[in-house]
């Protein structure tokens, strides 16, 4: 989230940057060993490093234990943040799984795309397959995606069931935000109410560091793997007008990501904002580990 008003109700376009500002790497996983490249990147490299996608360097970072029987977690933070606000939860993970996360372009210290060139969901598939090639290798994939993270692992896991077998949403952006939005803030409304159509549709369109547009789009079936939906209690305090519907707007959007499997939940985290995993770690944790377990011992 973003600390003015303006910036604070744009999390409904979910691209964020407050709550998890406060948060660093652990040295653990920030520093960077000086390298530009990680030609030593693989399955079992821990630490911070460059690595080389489709001609863009991408910051990635992994910690945990290299085996390769199990699966890789990768965490997706959200829009308008790197992976240092997935440190914690990073840190939490590793002492049982191998966790990497990374920057997506126009993020933390990853290249930044081309000015003037949107980013749609395909350049992001191309990246993030480029990033499970380097990191992953051929071990089976859990997608932990918070926000823009979660939005983008959800319309990436449909087509690459080969690789991803688990999926957490942690707050994911909607399939139909655009569309929501218009329809439960009207366009003759003013003050907060205002800011917060306006600017959640500017950032949809690719207003936001990453040029990424946030497209609307029905969801798709990943088959039957383990997919856990995590939806916030609330969020929308900031825009009292309109704070009830918004809430439903966002549930309502949550049930949607039900699609994706025939295995799939959709819990609201207790006491938790958009930041649920910062609000209610243990939480996260929690269903992380265990569809991460779900989808090893379908292995």
């Amino acid at each position: 989230m973003f600390r003015t008003l303006a910036k604070a109700v744009a999390a409904i376009a979910v691209v964020c940057t407050v709550a998890g500002a406060g948060l660093v790497l652990n040295e653990e996983f920030g520093k960077d060993d000086g390298k530009d490249t990680a030609a030593d990147a693989g399955p079992s490299f821990t630490g911070t490093k460059k690595i080389s996608v489709d001609g863009h360097s991408v910051n990635v970072s992994c910690s945990g234990g290299s085996d390769a029987g199990r699966p890789l977690v990768l965490l997706m933070a959200g829009g308008g943040e790197g992976l240092d606000n997935m440190a914690a939860l990073q840190k939490s993970l590793s002492g049982s799984n191998r966790v990497c996360s990374y920057d997506r372009l126009g993020e933390g210290k990853s290249d930044k795309p081309e000015a003037g060139t949107p980013q749609h969901i395909n350049d992001a598939a191309v990246l993030l397959t480029g990033v499970l090639d380097q990191l992953a290798g051929d071990r089976p994939v859990v997608l932990a995606g918070h926000s823009l993270g979660g939005n983008i692992a959800a319309r990436y896991t449909p087509d690459h069931t080969d690789r991803v077998k688990g999926l957490v949403l942690l707050d994911a952006t909607v399939p139909h935000l655009t569309r929501d939005m218009k329809a439960t803030i009207p366009d003759d409304a003013t003050g907060a109410s205002a800011q917060a159509r306006d600017g959640a549709i500017a950032a949809n369109e690719g207003q936001n560091p990453e040029q990424f547009v946030i497209a609307d789009g029905p969801v798709h079936s990943a088959g039957d793997i383990p997919v856990e939906i995590l939806r916030h209690e609330s969020q929308y305090s900031v825009v009292p007008e309109h704070e009830s519907a918004l809430e439903k707007m966002w549930a309502d959007g949550q049930q949607e990501w039900l699609k994706l499997s025939t295995d799939s939940k959709v819990t609201m985290a207790e006491g938790t904002g958009h930041y649920i995993h910062t609000d209610s770690p243990d939480v996260a944790v929690k269903t992380v580990q265990d569809v991460t377990a779900r989808a090893a011992k379908a292995e």
